[in-house]
């Protein structure tokens, strides 16, 4: 069966010993009192939810799924409770401003905390997940009028936020969207249009829905630059506060998908819906960014929680599950076989997945830190350095999060054997709940292009270089330690080939408009590897430095990151080598010939 233990441990050497988080968070106006001993404590309360209440739930929930009757949603047994016991403990808002309600906690801590709830409950994690961007995006571009009335129900968890984009015929093209927008003449607008895909768009756990809509004005121009973004309460609110009368804005019916069963998805029918603008007219778009932003790292960490969750549950299995003998002579002769865990395959796997979930939950940690610093730090300079980063980390937070979410979740099922194809073991649910997060918030394909195309050539490839010269700092500062140099060598050959093949990317691209979209993929995963190997040598500096205190995670975790230098690392070399071979043989390949 899946297991589950929050890794604390592992958290707390990023926060505390690679990151330094308590140094440089309570720098940071408002973050003054975020000390080391706060975030252990939000830490272990989250910790004790998500092993106690949510993860219980989750192979319930997948089996129940939700249920649609007349326009109604019901979550699965245990999800009501569940919410209510998730909101009352403050979860909602844990980022979110004190002046609404907020805890006004770094989006460092959030990212750990959403790493933990996705693992315990993934279909769960979604619910609140949404509305932490529906109140980032209120908070950037609302009304006061709007910030007052709706964020402090948002963050309480009374209300529930969606964000309404996609329709049959505009998917990630959302220039091509039809839902319109007619003034009322009173200021607010009628909202006409089906939105399809829409993640919590209706349910039971909440007793109001804000939904925040993409749609056209009248006058609006063609294109995405036509796009406005408008607020639409599944119930309208009174001037007292209280709940009104039921809006034009309903679930016509959910989809029966995949995975992620007990998230409910709907098709959303606004009727002439009541909505008010948010932001500028025709600016609906960027504002929407301000809300996929967040959430595209979000579903980055969704990739990272079912990896977690797999490796602890093939890692247990293999320990427990006797078959064969090791190569090299029995291991347990008082038993009929060998615990697969000796077995160099299942090793393998196992040591594979844990080496780049270890990177990447590093990765992700310090990409935060950069949205906290962009956001509080005073030095503009600093912001502006670390809004850079935070740009350019976020598609491969995402792409490389999910693709390795896949796979590893895959290799884990394969430990399993017969037994992770079965229902009742557990596994074959993280197979088919992660497969999503490949696909929505932006393609993987489309965060490749992201940073193949506009990443690259934002401010004549700043934010590319502000990565060489922080990375050159690394280096600078281990050369000549020749007890990390199985970790310092490796990562910089990978930097220089990655600085090598993006050269040769921006060159050649110059003469072919193709080759990016060509080898986008490759691409994002060569500086990803190139990335985890930059973190593992910032986890060995300070485990290095441990090694000697008797704690055995300190030697565990070298163990771990010479292995991905090793056996995970020299991957680079294909994938340089494929994105070299750029177009050939695909844009000449006949269209009636596929």
């Amino acid at each position: 069966m899946p297991t589950y233990t929050a890794p604390l441990r592992d958290m707390r050497f990023l926060l505390h010993e690679v990151f330094a988080a308590e140094q440089t968070l309570t720098a940071l106006k408002g973050f003054e009192e975020v000390t080391a001993d706060v975030m252990d404590a939000v830490l272990e309360e989250c910790a004790k939810l998500c092993q106690g209440v949510l993860f219980p739930l989750n192979q319930v929930g997948d089996q129940e799924g939700c249920t649609f009757d007349n326009g109604e949603v019901t979550t699965p047994t245990g999800f009501k409770d569940a919410y209510r016991q998730y909101a009352e403990g403050g979860w909602c808002g844990l980022t979110a401003d004190p002046a609404y309600g907020g805890q006004g906690l770094p989006e460092a801590l959030d990212y750990l905390v959403a790493e933990m709830v996705g693992a315990a409950n993934l279909s769960f994690g979604l619910y609140p997940g949404l509305t932490q961007g529906t109140i980032l995006a209120l908070s950037a571009h609302g009304t006061d009028e709007q910030k007052k009335v709706y964020l402090p129900k948002l963050i309480s968890g009374e209300w529930q936020g969606t964000m309404c984009l996609t329709e049959s015929h505009a998917g990630s093209d959302l220039g091509l969207l039809r839902t319109k927008a007619a003034p009322n003449g009173d200021g607010s607008y009628a909202i006409t249009g089906t939105k399809i895909f829409i993640s919590a768009g209706e349910h039971d756990m909440s007793e109001n829905h804000v939904h925040l809509v993409l749609a056209r004005l009248p006058d609006a121009p063609e294109g995405s630059r036509g796009i406005s973004m408008f607020l639409v309460p599944k119930f309208l609110v009174n001037a007292d506060g209280s709940l009104g009368a039921r809006n034009q804005a309903a679930a016509g019916s959910i989809e029966h998908k995949m995975g992620m069963k007990a998230s409910v998805t709907c098709v959303m029918n606004f009727d002439g819906a009541k909505g008010w603008l948010v932001g500028q007219p025709h600016k609906g778009l960027a504002g929407m960014f301000t809300m996929m932003n967040k959430e595209r790292m979000f579903v980055g960490t969704q990739g990272i929680s079912q990896s977690e969750l797999a490796y602890q549950s093939a890692a247990a299995y293999a320990k427990d599950r006797i078959q064969g003998r090791a190569a090299d002579g029995p291991k347990a002769p008082d038993k009929a076989a060998d615990p697969i865990i000796v077995h160099a395959d299942i090793r393998n796997r196992l040591l594979t997945a844990r080496a780049i979930i270890e990177a990447e939950r590093a990765l992700t940690l310090w990409a935060h830190m950069q949205v906290d610093v962009s956001h509080r730090h005073a030095d503009k300079a600093v912001r502006e350095k670390a809004d850079d980063f935070a740009a350019l980390l976020t598609p491969i937070v995402k792409s490389a999060g999910t693709d390795f979410g896949s796979e590893i979740t895959n290799a884990c099922l394969q430990v399993l054997g017969g037994h992770g194809y079965i229902r009742e073991w557990g596994m074959e649910q993280l197979v088919r709940d992660v497969r999503i997060t490949q696909i929505y918030e932006g393609t993987n394909t489309i965060q490749a292009l992201d940073l193949i195309g506009r990443k690259l050539s934002l401010g004549g490839g700043r934010l590319f270089k502000a990565f060489v010269t922080e990375t050159d700092q690394v280096l600078a500062r281990l050369k000549g330690r020749n007890e990390l140099a199985a970790f310092t060598n490796p990562f910089a050959e990978a930097r220089d080939l990655l600085i090598d093949c993006t050269n040769w990317v921006v060159e050649h691209s110059a003469n072919d408009p193709n080759l990016r979209g060509a080898v986008a993929n490759e691409y994002l995963r060569l500086f990803a590897f190139t990335c985890f190997a930059w973190m593992w040598t910032l986890m060995a500096e300070q485990a290095t430095a441990k090694k000697d205190s008797g704690d055995p995670y300190y030697d565990a975790k070298l163990q771990v990151g010479r292995y991905f230098m090793a056996r995970v690392l020299p991957q680079i070399h294909s994938l340089d080598a494929v994105v070299r071979a750029g177009t050939a043989g695909a844009m000449d390949f006949a269209d009636a010939a596929f």
